[in-house]
């Protein structure tokens, strides 16, 4: 069969963001950048784009996980928006997804979140969504940041009555659920289906188990005992042992673990076998190419996805597109090529079809409904889906970052590996968003020998660095 081309997307522009990650802005709350001063300008300045060319008040949707710093942070962002004349909607604890989900049913015109993910409890973090349910692209960011920096740009603050209001959204985790149960196929049931749901602590401690509950399944509910301090800890997707463990121990047909804002799923098998976000997208993209529901019988996914799922997209005469490193880098390549499924390695899951971002409660109803329809364990769905190409990944942390084509001794070696590794495998180099880390991934057929590989390279990137000798 004839290779289908590989392209990797880039971000349209070149401008340097100084405050904004891979996704969104991220750090140890109460210290820079999340601190409440910062919230409250990004506050404004959103409530600005946002409500730019609107005759009526910019209406901003708030939600957030279960971190003590979220109640600092909210208050801020809040009253920012207030500043602004804008109306803040206040969703409380729900996952990232349910903003996305209820910025477009609520017709709002933004919605943020404040989450670091699946970071430790102290972190925290901001995520921001257009009216189109969808993370600002680049641009907008790279604008937003430029607002902050200068008031002046944001023009006269309204007083008096032209002053924002916020008020609590009281039915937001009704409303998301309602959503979500409606993704799942009307025709299926979950009942008698044994399900164990970890939520790490997190912001879908609640609806998790009241999704899967409301469907039909026995549940039991892990990781949903929340005090500000314990969210991801030895917890949910990061940590799924806890969900493996007792799956075992229910004889459940499935775990699912969710991260601290449940936009991430890992799955456990009934054998309590870890099932990552490869060979999930391996399931669904193999199945809806069957049934002629891949749309243009694509699949995207990022630079870190496994050659085999590559492979067993294109043995099922598809083919897999490839993004950088970032779900929000995934969803642009969907919806800029029409495309309907994508997502990550590490569980970030996007069914264009049902949402906007990444939800770990859809994707994993995605893979119930693939169990039922089929009548098979989850075992062997996941056995069959794809043949995982051996992987390694190495860091090293540098002095710097340079540009690798300057680092010379590197250069050569990563040439010389890449073509004795032919088609068999490839290499990924690239620098963390965030540090001066390097991070190296190898692919091929025999693991020893990749390993070493990938060990003598990062060896020839300190020695480009001669004051690390």
């Amino acid at each position: 069969m004839k290779k289908a081309p590989v392209s990797v997307r880039v971000p349209k522009t070149t401008e340097k963001r100084h405050l904004f990650g891979t996704d969104g802005v991220r750090g140890m709350a109460n210290e820079p950048p999340m601190l409440p001063e910062t919230a409250l300008q990004l506050g404004r300045a959103v409530t600005f784009v946002a409500g730019r060319g609107k005759t009526h008040m910019p209406r901003i949707l708030i939600g957030k996980d279960t971190r003590l710093s979220g109640y600092m942070l909210e208050t801020a962002i809040a009253a920012g928006v207030c500043s602004m004349g804008g109306k803040v909607l206040l969703c409380g604890p729900v996952p990232t997804p349910a903003i996305a989900h209820l910025t477009v049913s609520m017709r709002a015109d933004a919605g943020i979140v404040i989450s670091a993910s699946h970071n430790p409890y102290a972190d925290n973090g901001i995520k921001i969504f257009g009216g189109d349910g969808f993370k600002l692209p680049d641009e907008s960011e790279v604008e937003i940041e430029r607002l902050m920096q200068n008031d002046a740009l944001l023009g006269a603050r309204p007083t008096g009555p032209s002053i924002g209001r916020a008020e609590k959204l009281e039915d937001s985790r009704g409303r998301y659920v309602a959503y979500v149960k409606n993704t799942f196929p009307r025709e299926l049931s979950l009942d008698g289906v044994r399900i164990v749901v970890d939520a790490a602590h997190g912001a879908a401690y609640r609806v998790a188990p009241a999704v899967f509950t409301e469907l039909g399944a026995t549940v039991t509910a892990i990781g949903v005992k929340p005090n500000g301090v314990n969210i991801n800890k030895d917890v949910g997707a990061l940590h799924p042992d806890n969900v493996r463990a007792e799956v075992v121990k229910r004889r459940a047909q499935i775990g699912i673990a969710l991260d601290g804002d449940a936009d991430r799923l890992i799955v456990a098998d009934e054998k309590g076998q870890i099932v990552d976000g490869d060979v999930v997208m391996a399931m669904c993209a193999t199945r809806l190419l069957r049934d002629g529901e891949l749309k243009k019988k694509t699949l995207v996914a990022t630079v870190m996805s496994n050659l085999g799922l590559e492979r067993a997209i294109e043995g099922q005469g598809g083919r897999m597109i490839r993004t950088q490193v970032g779900d929000r880098y995934v969803v642009e390549a969907m919806r800029e090529g029409g495309y309907n499924l994508g997502g990550e390695q590490s569980g970030h899951l996007i069914f264009l079809d049902h949402a906007s971002t990444g939800d770990g409660i859809v994707a994993a109803l995605q893979v119930l409904a693939i169990m039922a329809r089929t009548g098979k364990p989850l075992s062997e769905l996941a056995q069959t889906a794809m043949e995982r190409v051996p992987q390694v990944l190495e860091n090293v942390t540098l002095p710097a970052k340079r540009q690798l084509e300057d680092m010379k001794g590197l250069d050569t070696l990563t040439n010389k590996v890449k073509k004795e590794l032919g088609t068999e495998g490839r290499i990924l180099v690239r620098w963390s968003g965030t540090e001066p880390k390097l991070r190296i991934m190898i692919e091929g057929p025999n693991e020893d020998r990749i390993r070493q590989w990938a060990k003598d390279m990062a060896a020839a990137a300190k020695k480009d660095f001669p004051s690390m000798l």
